[in-house]
């Protein structure tokens, strides 16, 4: 799958069978393959809220699966494959991973990886949600979102540091993302998800 990086793959493909809910009947781990997008979804509701996949402790549906799994090398049980997945995209400068789930009478979890587009053809939801991952991954990591690294993460030149300050509002305006000090200058502004210390 050219255009994806492998490592994401691998982890989601890891995640989908590991984290898969044995007990609904009728369905399974499933990926699909589209011209603009890869699919990945499996039986079962995240056991972790969605915003915080980066950032809580991991839990495993299948521990017996799961170390089975470590084993074989697919995962390592570090709780840090949602790290790597939206690293990886990042790095490529990917669209935002999109999570969905059902949480009705047969509970599931999608995710897509999408092809990489210019910054200019993302929507807002997606620069929105790529501003929140990777303000997670950067407290992840003991940093902090700031205006550079996301320029860095969508590909873009210091002659669009006003553009990403408005994305930046938004995602404060959207609660998202919030300032670590309010009071620092402009240019030295950092940033972490709007959760942090709730």
């Amino acid at each position: 799958m050219n255009g994806y990086p492998e490592l994401a793959i691998r982890e989601l493909v890891g995640n989908m069978l590991i984290h898969q809910d044995l007990t609904i009947r009728g369905g399974g781990p499933l990926v699909e393959v589209f011209d603009d997008r890869v699919e990945f979804s499996n039986p079962g509701a995240s056991l972790i809220q969605v915003p915080r996949l980066v950032n809580d402790p991991p839990q495993s549906r299948n521990p017996r699966l799961a170390k089975l799994a470590r084993r074989l090398h697919i995962c390592e049980e570090a709780g840090s494959g949602w790290d790597k997945i939206i690293r990886s995209c990042e790095l490529m400068q990917l669209p935002a991973t999109e999570i969905q789930e059902s949480r009705g009478d047969a509970p599931s979890m999608r995710v897509r990886l999408m092809q990489r587009r210019p910054y200019r053809d993302l929507t807002v939801d997606e620069r929105l949600q790529a501003c929140y991952w990777h303000a997670c991954l950067q407290y992840a990591n003991g940093n902090a979102l700031t205006n550079a690294s996301l320029r860095e993460r969508f590909g873009l030149p210091t002659s669009s540091s006003s553009q990403i300050s408005r994305l930046i509002a938004d995602a404060i305006s959207d609660r998202l993302i919030r300032p670590v000090d309010a009071d620092a200058a402009n240019k030295k502004m950092r940033y972490i998800p709007a959760w942090v210390g709730e």
